[in-house]
C-alpha cells in the first residue's frame, strides 16, 4: 500500500472517531469525565457538584492532565483509580499488579534469554487540598514491591540495559523499582486563571526530564514490560533528591529542575544520598484536550554507579494523544524520541511508538521501539565487538487484555503478549536470529473513573 494512502486513511479514521466521540459525549450521560473533556476542548467549563482533585500543579487544570512527577498528559486521558473525599482533603488511590509467566527467547538458540514467574507491581496514593484562595498543596506516595516479587536481578527482558545487581551491570533484565519510588510534595499558587507558579520537592521524585513515565502513560498501561529504551527517555522517574520550579501560562508550562543524577543503588529499601548535581529543563504544550507535547534536555551526573566518571546529556521529545469515543472506549498513543550523549562519544538514539485501544472489557496494545545499544551497555567483549560499536535494536510488541471479573472498584483481567526483536547480525550467536518473547498474565488494576460534574 502507498504510504501517502495509508497515512490519509489513518487520518480519516481518527477524524471519524473524533466526530463520533463528540456526538456520543453530547448525547450520552454514562461517562461524565469524557463529557468534561469534550467541553474543555470546546472552551466550555462546568462547576463541580462534589469536591474533586485538580491537576497536581494547578487549581485551574483538570486532574486528568496530571502525569508522573510534574509532567502533563492530555486532558482527555482516561483515569484509573479510586477517589476518596474528606472535609478539606481529596485522595486518590492507584496501582497495578501483573501475576504472570514470562519467557524470553522463544524458538531461538541464543545463550541469552530466560523465563520467570513473577508479579511486577506499583501502588500510588495522592492527597490534595486548597490552601487559601489561590494555593494548592499536593502530596504523592508511590511504592513498589518489585524487590520482593522480581528479586534484585529484576525480570527477563531481552536487550534491556541499565543499573546493576551484585556489582554487575544488568543486561537482558529490567531492574526492580525501589520500595519508595516517589515521596513528594508540591505547592502551586494561581496568579490568575491562566497562570500558575509551582514548586515540587521529591525524595525520591521525578525531575522535569522526559515524558510521562511509562507506567503512567495510558498508551502503555496495559503492557507489563518497561520499554527497552527506558534509559533513553524516562529512567529518571525515581530520583533521590529533586527540586522543580514551574511556570504555566495558559496551555504552556516551562520547568527547571535540580536533582541527583545517580540512579538508585542495589538496596531497594533505603533512601539514597541526595546530591543535587544534575539539572534539566522542559517545555510542555497542550494545544487541545487531546494532545500533550513536550521537549526536554538535561545533564545527568554519573548515572551509573559502576561507571561514576561517565556523565550523560539527555534530550527527549514526545507527543501523546488521547481520544475518548464513548463509555469506556478510548484510544491512546505516544510517539517518543530520546538521545543520550556522553562527552567524547557519539550520541545514542531511541524512538518509540506505542498505542492502546480500549473497548469496554477489551484492550489491545502495541509498541514499536528502535534503540542504539553499545558494546558497553550490552556487556560485550570489546576485543570481539569493538569498543564503541553501536548495535541497532528493533522490537515490536502486540498484546491483548480482557476484563474477567470486577472486584469492587478493581478489575481482574487476563492477557498475553508477544514481542519480536531484530538486531545486528553480529549478535545472532548470543540472541539467535530475530528472538521472540512471550508472556501470559493476570492483571489487577482500578476501574476507569467516571467524574460527576
Amino acid at each position: 500500500m502507498n504510504l501517502k494512502v495509508l497515512l490519509a486513511a489513518v487520518a480519516y479514521i481518527i477524524a471519524a472517531l473524533q466526530v463520533s466521540a463528540q456526538q456520543k459525549m453530547n448525547m450520552s450521560d454514562s461517562s461524565e469525565h469524557h463529557r468534561m473533556m469534550a467541553d474543555t476542548a470546546n472552551g466550555k467549563t462546568k462547576k463541580m457538584q462534589t469536591p474533586m482533585m485538580s491537576n497536581s500543579q494547578s487549581r485551574n487544570l483538570p486532574m486528568s492532565r496530571s502525569g508522573s512527577g510534574t509532567s502533563w498528559l492530555p486532558d482527555a486521558s482516561p483515569m484509573y483509580g479510586v477517589m476518596l473525599h474528606g472535609n478539606k482533603w481529596t485522595y486518590m488511590l492507584h496501582g497495578n499488579v501483573d501475576l504472570r509467566y514470562i519467557k524470553q527467547g522463544l524458538f531461538n538458540k541464543g545463550s541469552r534469554g530466560s523465563d520467570k514467574v513473577d508479579a511486577p507491581n506499583w501502588f500510588m496514593g495522592m492527597a490534595q487540598r486548597p490552601l487559601g484562595k489561590n494555593g494548592l498543596l499536593h502530596l504523592n506516595l508511590m511504592m513498589s514491591l518489585d524487590a520482593v516479587t522480581e528479586g534484585g536481578g529484576g525480570y527477563p527482558l531481552l536487550f534491556q540495559t541499565g543499573e546493576s545487581w551484585k556489582g554487575i551491570p544488568l543486561i537482558d533484565h529490567q531492574h526492580p523499582h525501589d520500595l519508595f519510588s516517589e515521596l513528594s510534595a508540591s505547592y502551586a499558587y494561581s496568579l490568575s486563571k491562566n497562570t500558575d507558579l509551582s514548586i515540587y520537592l521529591g525524595y525520591p521524585g521525578e525531575p522535569a526530564l522526559g515524558p510521562v513515565a511509562f507506567m503512567h502513560r495510558p498508551s502503555a498501561m496495559g503492557n507489563p514490560d518497561a520499554p527497552i529504551s527506558h534509559h533513553w527517555s524516562d529512567a529518571t522517574h525515581i530520583t533521590f533528591g529533586v527540586a522543580t520550579i514551574g511556570f504555566r501560562f495558559n496551555q504552556f508550562k516551562i520547568e527547571g529542575s535540580l536533582f541527583t543524577g545517580r540512579e538508585p543503588d542495589e538496596n531497594r529499601y533505603n533512601f539514597d544520598k541526595p546530591r543535587f548535581d544534575s539539572w534539566s529543563g522542559r517545555l510542555n504544550y497542550n494545544p487541545s484536550a487531546n494532545w500533550a507535547l513536550q521537549v526536554s534536555h538535561g545533564f545527568i551526573k554519573s548515572p551509573e554507579e559502576l561507571n561514576p566518571d561517565e556523565d550523560v546529556y539527555r534530550t527527549t521529545a514526545s507527543a501523546t494523544f488521547s481520544l475518548p469515543f464513548g463509555d469506556e472506549r478510548t484510544f491512546n498513543a505516544t510517539a517518543l524520541w530520546g538521545l543520550n550523549k556522553t562527552p567524547g562519544h557519539q550520541g545514542d538514539n531511541s524512538a518509540l511508538l506505542e498505542a492502546d485501544i480500549r473497548i469496554k472489557k477489551w484492550e489491545v496494545y502495541t509498541r514499536y521501539e528502535f534503540v542504539q545499544k553499545t558494546t558497553e551497555e550490552l556487556v560485550l567483549n570489546p576485543v570481539a565487538y569493538g569498543d564503541d560499536t553501536i548495535f541497532p535494536v528493533n522490537a515490536v510488541t502486540l498484546g491483548l487484555n480482557y476484563d474477567l471479573f470486577r472486584l469492587g472498584p478493581l478489575n481482574l483481567a487476563g492477557g498475553g503478549q508477544l514481542m519480536w526483536s531484530g538486531a545486528d547480525s553480529q549478535l545472532n550467536s548470543l540472541y539467535g536470529k530475530n528472538p521472540m518473547a512471550g508472556e501470559i498474565f493476570l492483571r489487577l488494576y482500578p476501574r476507569m473513573m467516571k467524574m460527576k460534574m
